[in-house]
């Protein structure tokens, strides 16, 4: 069997998650695979060999992407010049498709396969990117299942692949064990925060929460809080505490988000990924998102559907609350948050619904991935 050459490009902490776990799928197939380009910690553990460190492209918003833009650029065309030099067999660009179009579709021109892991979401906003991943992938991989007729309609290649997340977490998550594991009480009421993995996430969202925990104590003096934190965000987290919540009982997780959502009860989450793994985890949660006010002017107006959580958008309904921009607020969050823990009726039908969506993702996708790039690969 020949050896398997695969460049990859995975951007901030879900992206590593998300390509560690196909990944593994790939290995399976060709157990010599040779993995490289941008990646984190996660696709280390593989085996993958990370050129620059995934979280080069942690950043979210045009503010951000201005601030940055020299240096993405640089990296963009160093990583282009070396995969056209190394010629992998395939390409894999893994969600950051602010960044991947632009190099995929390089690739594709120069005569490399390329392949998108995750469709943006242009079924919720941003439908310009439609011809940007026609010129680009030769086929996307599609977490949910209303997506590949949409991108088909536009005469785009895709298959539906399920999530890998669905795979990998257990349809029962094992809150004792895991409580016993973090040095939690077993009957202690414990509310997850997680403001996200980015700096600017941090800095809009980490507060409001923070301030909401300490309104929801006052209410509910028995809570516990646990805040998992991404790699490098620890002082910006500590400094903020010790500002805003002070005496708050906090346990600050280096990493360990899902074991923070095993463990928890309720969370209060920022939109994204993570809010998927909350549903996966069967934790009613409450949506929160800020950012700086010029990425909001600018995104508010592209929103073609009410929701932007993914558990809502998979229900098609708002079955958690959603709080965005002017609407996080400490005390609004508090009052979404405090109202999961007093009505049992919800919580449980909530669950129920999650599991729902658990067993509608679960479809081992690293074999799916692993098929559908198997014949891309072939068909060059």
């Amino acid at each position: 069997m020949r050896t398997m050459h695969i460049g990859m490009v995975a951007g901030e902490a879900s992206g590593d998650l998300l390509s560690s776990l196909m990944l593994a799928g790939l290995r399976a197939r060709w157990p010599d695979l040779q993995a490289y380009g941008i990646g984190g910690p996660q696709m280390a553990a593989q085996g993958f060999e990370a050129w620059w460190p995934s979280h080069k492209l942690s950043i979210f918003g045009y503010v951000d992407a201005l601030m940055h833009l020299r240096e993405l650029l640089s990296i963009r065309k160093q990583l282009g010049n070396r995969l056209l030099a190394e010629r992998p067999d395939v390409f894999v660009g893994v969600d950051a498709p602010d960044f991947n179009f632009g190099l995929e579709q390089r690739l594709r021109n120069a005569g490399i396969k390329t392949v998108h892991f995750v469709c943006p979401s242009i079924w919720a906003w941003r439908a310009e990117r439609v011809e940007k991943i026609r010129r680009a992938a030769d086929h996307v991989l599609c977490l949910f299942p209303f997506e590949p007729e949409i991108l088909h309609k536009h005469g785009i290649a895709a298959t539906y692949v399920g999530h890998p997340l669905a795979d990998a977490i257990p349809l029962q998550p094992p809150r004792q064990s895991t409580r016993q594991a973090l040095g939690l009480d077993e009957h202690a009421q414990v509310v997850a925060l997680l403001p996200g993995s980015r700096r600017s996430e941090i800095k809009y969202i980490a507060e409001p929460m923070l301030r909401a925990a300490v309104l929801m104590l006052k209410a509910k003096p028995e809570l516990h809080f646990v805040l998992p934190v991404a790699p490098g965000l620890r002082p910006m987290i500590e400094a903020l505490k010790a500002r805003v919540a002070p005496d708050l009982p906090l346990q600050l997780l280096d990493g360990r988000s899902h074991e923070a959502l095993a463990a928890c009860d309720v969370t209060l989450v920022a939109s994204g990924t993570a809010t998927l793994e909350a549903a996966l985890f069967k934790r009613p949660m409450v949506i929160a998102y800020r950012m700086h006010l010029l990425n909001w002017l600018r995104m508010r107006n592209k929103s073609y559907l009410p929701w932007v959580g993914l558990p809502n958008v998979l229900a098609n309904e708002f079955l958690v609350p959603e709080l965005i921009q002017d609407a996080c607020t400490p005390q609004a969050l508090a009052e979404q948050g405090l109202a999961w823990l007093d009505d049992k009726a919800r919580y449980a039908r909530t669950q129920a619904r999650f599991e729902e969506q658990h067993l509608l993702l679960r479809c081992n996708t690293a074999r799916l991935c692993v098929d559908a790039i198997t014949k891309v690969v072939d068909a060059g």
